[in-house]
């Protein structure tokens, strides 16, 4: 018997978010508009990106013994289905890990199937590839695909490093930034750009982060001159990486 298995219906684990009047985020010329959810749209195209939505994630630690609540997928539809109600795209793009490993599509509950069937056939639905889900189920709709362009910019998994030699928008690496206010120390998801590479903050309900100080980002933006957009509760916060703390600080 699986742990905490059938799912039952429950509340999100997610406050709902409302859109963001922070300021556009822009990547090679092209103006993005980011969302509290962490969600990123393209006007110019009518696409919402989305990274690491890491659907099953609760599933996969529950069969580990690590009783996570298996709620994490229902609550990651949740605000995806929410975003693409208030943007009302044509596109959706998935930048990779949106299934949590392999096995992730035979955990699913078949109301959350049903669900993304509902949204693969809503929206034009790409499905990126990434570490965790090198072969995307196929058979919930959407389209597969290892990268794909937008514009000037290239989506992919990964984000690569060194000189930049195209522009592009990835996710992977799960951007949380921090700052003093206070006296206290404030750490949040966050978007981290140079104008010419842009990393996605984790979209799914138990994703972690990785500090955009540490050294993983070292290579991405090698001259240390990029800004973040924090996602606080009620609104977006831009801020240069100059202000932002590394970790333990």
């Amino acid at each position: 018997m699986k742990p905490f298995s059938p799912k039952q219906p429950m509340p999100s684990l997610r406050k709902p978010c409302a859109s963001s009047d922070a300021l556009p985020i822009r990547v090679d010329g092209l103006s993005l508009t980011p969302d509290l959810s962490g969600a990123l749209y393209a006007a110019d195209f009518k696409t919402l990106v989305v990274a690491d939505l890491h659907l099953e994630k609760g599933s996969s630690f529950a069969r580990r013994g690590v009783h996570l609540p298996p709620y994490d997928t229902r609550s990651t539809l949740d605000a995806l289905l929410a975003a693409c109600t208030r943007w009302k795209p044509e596109t959706v793009i998935s930048l990779g890990d949106s299934f949590h490993d392999g096995a992730a599509r035979h955990r699913l509950d078949m109301e959350d199937v049903v669900r993304i069937r509902h949204l693969t056939e809503a929206y034009d639905v790409v499905w990126l590839t990434g570490n965790h889900d090198k072969q995307p189920p196929d058979d919930l709709g959407g389209r597969i695909a290892g990268q794909i362009t937008l514009g000037p910019i290239v989506l992919r998994h990964e984000p690569s490093s060194g000189l930049a030699l195209e522009s592009e928008i990835a996710g992977h690496l799960h951007p949380v930034a921090a700052v003093a206010r206070r006296g206290l120390r404030l750490r949040a998801r966050c978007f981290a750009t140079d104008g010419r590479r842009l990393v996605m903050p984790a979209f799914g309900a138990f994703t972690g982060g990785l500090n955009v100080k540490s050294k993983a980002f070292a290579g991405i933006f090698p001259s240390e001159r990029f800004g973040v957009w924090m996602l606080g509760r009620e609104g977006i916060y831009p801020l240069p990486s100059r202000v932002l703390l590394p970790d333990g600080v």
